[in-house]
């Protein structure tokens, strides 16, 4: 009898998490979702960049796999796709025991004969993933921490420099990406960078005025670009 009322009692809220409700003028109608009542609005604003920042890193795997498709061979996976579900499993692929910034190196280091794309691409979202304090969707008690999200944003530039310069021994890139080796320079990838980076800087401000914290702004030379803790 004491279960019959619970499901009575329960059964109209049930309902009204996936009832449609209508706009402000009454001509549309959308769902209404149960999960966003326990969200702020700082919280929807993170998941949508967490989101964001996910689809901009599968866009930028698939952009070095077709640029260098030795990588994902080397798995002896089926196909392209196969190699960019991979990395995009939850929670990223630890590469060789590292994550992180480490994997982000490892795939820079002449010793390492692996998928260099997987080691890249997988060091950057598991960094990223830190930075959110390792999750992926936030809730009312979640939260985030401004100058983790800077550093992050800062380690996106170092990650994109070193894509961009370092060479094997025999002069030949680690891995190919803005037209190396053809006369037009392909400025997707910078396009692509300049977004991850100004998402991070945007969402580290919202939380610093959030909380009513300042940032520590770093500025690195060139020569000297080193990764930041998150």
């Amino acid at each position: 009898m004491q279960n019959r009322l619970l499901s009575l009692l329960f059964f109209p809220i049930l309902l009204a998490s996936c009832a449609q409700v209508p706009n402000q003028k009454g001509h549309h109608y959308e769902y209404f979702n149960l999960s966003a009542i326990g969200k702020t609005d700082i919280d929807m604003v993170a998941d949508t960049h967490v989101k964001l920042t996910i689809n901009q890193l599968k866009l930028l795997a698939v952009k070095l796999y077709k640029r260098n498709p030795r990588e994902w061979k080397k798995a002896k996976l089926k196909s392209r796709e196969a190699a960019v579900a991979r990395i995009f499993s939850q929670p990223f692929p630890v590469v060789n025991g590292k994550h992180s910034v480490d994997s982000i190196r490892l795939a820079f280091d002449e010793q390492y004969q692996g998928d260099r794309v997987l080691a890249f691409i997988s060091g950057l979202g598991s960094m990223l993933t830190l930075s959110y304090n390792g999750k992926r969707e936030f809730y009312l008690f979640d939260s985030l921490d401004a100058q983790r999200l800077y550093n992050g944003a800062r380690n996106i530039e170092v990650a994109s420099w070193l894509l961009q310069t370092k060479k094997k021994r025999n002069g030949d890139f680690f891995l190919l990406s803005s037209g190396q080796g053809i006369t037009t320079t392909n400025r997707s990838y910078d396009r692509l960078f300049g977004k991850l980076i100004g998402q991070q800087d945007l969402l580290a401000q919202i939380i610093a005025t959030k909380n009513h914290r300042t940032i520590k702004n770093v500025i690195q030379s060139a020569a000297r670009f080193v990764f930041l803790p998150v």
